[in-house]
Protein backbone atom coordinates (compact mmCIF):
# COMPACT_ATOMS: atom_id res chain seq x y z
CA UNK A 1 0.00 0.00 0.00
CA UNK A 2 0.80 3.91 -0.70
CA UNK A 3 -0.53 7.16 0.84
CA UNK A 4 -0.08 10.19 -1.18
CA UNK A 5 -1.23 13.51 0.11
CA UNK A 6 -1.00 16.41 -2.34
CA UNK A 7 -0.23 20.11 -1.11
CA UNK A 8 0.62 23.44 -2.23
CA UNK A 9 -1.80 23.79 -4.52
CA UNK A 10 -3.75 27.59 -4.85
CA UNK A 11 -4.72 30.55 -7.27
CA UNK A 12 -1.79 33.04 -8.95
CA UNK A 13 -2.02 35.20 -11.94
CA UNK A 14 -0.93 34.34 -15.22
CA UNK A 15 3.13 34.24 -15.40
CA UNK A 16 3.01 33.35 -11.54
CA UNK A 17 4.79 30.65 -10.22
CA UNK A 18 3.70 27.68 -7.29
CA UNK A 19 5.44 24.56 -5.97
CA UNK A 20 3.24 21.36 -5.13
CA UNK A 21 4.26 18.81 -3.07
CA UNK A 22 3.27 15.24 -2.70
CA UNK A 23 4.26 13.51 0.37
CA UNK A 24 4.42 9.62 -0.14
CA UNK A 25 4.42 6.97 2.45
CA UNK A 26 4.32 2.93 2.22
CA UNK A 27 5.69 0.33 -0.05
CA UNK A 28 8.88 1.89 -1.79
CA UNK A 29 8.46 -0.83 -4.73
CA UNK A 30 5.28 1.03 -5.51
CA UNK A 31 6.99 4.37 -5.33
CA UNK A 32 9.70 3.91 -7.80
CA UNK A 33 8.46 5.77 -10.40
CA UNK A 34 6.26 9.28 -9.61
CA UNK A 35 4.69 11.53 -11.24
CA UNK A 36 1.98 14.17 -11.86
CA UNK A 37 -1.24 14.13 -13.68
CA UNK A 38 -3.97 16.47 -14.15
CA UNK A 39 -7.64 17.13 -14.62
CA UNK A 40 -9.41 20.17 -16.07
CA UNK A 41 -12.87 20.56 -16.07
CA UNK A 42 -15.00 19.25 -18.54
CA UNK A 43 -11.38 17.20 -20.04
CA UNK A 44 -9.83 14.01 -19.76
CA UNK A 45 -6.95 14.01 -17.15
CA UNK A 46 -3.51 14.17 -18.48
CA UNK A 47 -0.15 13.49 -17.10
CA UNK A 48 2.28 16.36 -16.79
CA UNK A 49 5.48 15.31 -15.20
CA UNK A 50 7.47 12.25 -14.31
CA UNK A 51 10.26 10.84 -12.84
CA UNK A 52 11.70 7.24 -12.30
CA UNK A 53 13.81 5.58 -10.04
CA UNK A 54 17.16 6.26 -11.77
CA UNK A 55 16.32 10.18 -12.20
CA UNK A 56 14.72 10.03 -15.56
CA UNK A 57 12.44 12.64 -16.67
CA UNK A 58 9.14 12.79 -18.80
CA UNK A 59 7.19 16.33 -19.51
CA UNK A 60 4.66 16.86 -21.55
CA UNK A 61 4.87 19.35 -24.13
CA UNK A 62 2.81 21.75 -23.01
CA UNK A 63 4.69 22.37 -19.58
CA UNK A 64 8.39 21.63 -21.21
CA UNK A 65 10.70 24.63 -19.88
CA UNK A 66 8.07 25.85 -17.95
CA UNK A 67 7.01 22.83 -15.02
CA UNK A 68 10.20 20.94 -13.07
CA UNK A 69 9.62 17.61 -11.20
CA UNK A 70 11.79 16.35 -8.40
CA UNK A 71 11.89 14.30 -5.05
CA UNK A 72 13.33 14.42 -1.94
CA UNK A 73 13.82 11.01 -0.73
CA UNK A 74 15.33 11.34 2.05
CA UNK A 75 11.85 13.47 2.66
CA UNK A 76 9.62 10.79 1.05
CA UNK A 77 8.22 13.86 -0.92
CA UNK A 78 7.88 14.47 -4.82
CA UNK A 79 8.25 18.38 -5.84
CA UNK A 80 6.84 19.98 -9.00
CA UNK A 81 7.38 23.36 -9.33
CA UNK A 82 5.53 25.64 -12.09
CA UNK A 83 6.86 28.29 -13.94
CA UNK A 84 5.40 30.93 -15.81
CA UNK A 85 1.79 30.15 -14.96
CA UNK A 86 -1.02 29.71 -17.79
CA UNK A 87 -5.02 30.14 -17.71
CA UNK A 88 -4.89 26.51 -19.51
CA UNK A 89 -3.02 25.08 -16.52
CA UNK A 90 -5.74 25.24 -14.61
CA UNK A 91 -6.87 21.89 -13.00
CA UNK A 92 -7.04 19.63 -10.31
CA UNK A 93 -3.37 17.92 -9.83
CA UNK A 94 -2.99 14.38 -8.95
CA UNK A 95 0.21 12.71 -7.22
CA UNK A 96 0.47 8.77 -8.43
CA UNK A 97 2.64 6.44 -8.30
CA UNK A 98 3.64 3.11 -9.67
CA UNK A 99 6.61 -0.06 -9.54
CA UNK A 100 9.66 0.47 -11.68
CA UNK A 101 8.99 2.02 -15.29
CA UNK A 102 10.62 3.03 -18.01
CA UNK A 103 10.29 6.74 -19.24
CA UNK A 104 10.89 7.36 -22.75
CA UNK A 105 9.52 10.73 -24.88
CA UNK A 106 8.69 8.46 -27.45
CA UNK A 107 5.58 6.77 -24.78
CA UNK A 108 3.72 9.50 -22.80
CA UNK A 109 3.01 7.60 -19.10
CA UNK A 110 -0.91 6.41 -19.02
CA UNK A 111 -2.65 6.65 -16.03
CA UNK A 112 -3.99 3.11 -16.27
CA UNK A 113 -0.51 1.98 -15.24
CA UNK A 114 -0.18 4.08 -11.99
CA UNK A 115 -1.62 2.00 -8.97
CA UNK A 116 -1.88 4.48 -6.41
CA UNK A 117 -3.25 8.68 -6.00
CA UNK A 118 -3.55 11.44 -3.75
CA UNK A 119 -6.75 13.41 -3.37
CA UNK A 120 -5.78 16.13 -5.92
CA UNK A 121 -4.99 19.79 -5.27
CA UNK A 122 -6.50 22.58 -7.04
CA UNK A 123 -4.16 25.15 -9.37
CA UNK A 124 -6.30 27.87 -10.44
CA UNK A 125 -4.18 30.29 -13.18
CA UNK A 126 -6.12 33.44 -13.87
CA UNK A 127 -5.62 35.74 -16.59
Amino acid sequence: QVQLVESGGGSVQSGGSLRLSCAAAGDPYSRRCMGWFRQAPGKEREGVAFIGGTGTTFYADSVKGRFTISQDNAKNTLYLQMNSLKPEDTAMYYCASRGPCYLSAARPPIQSEYNYWGQGTQVTVSP
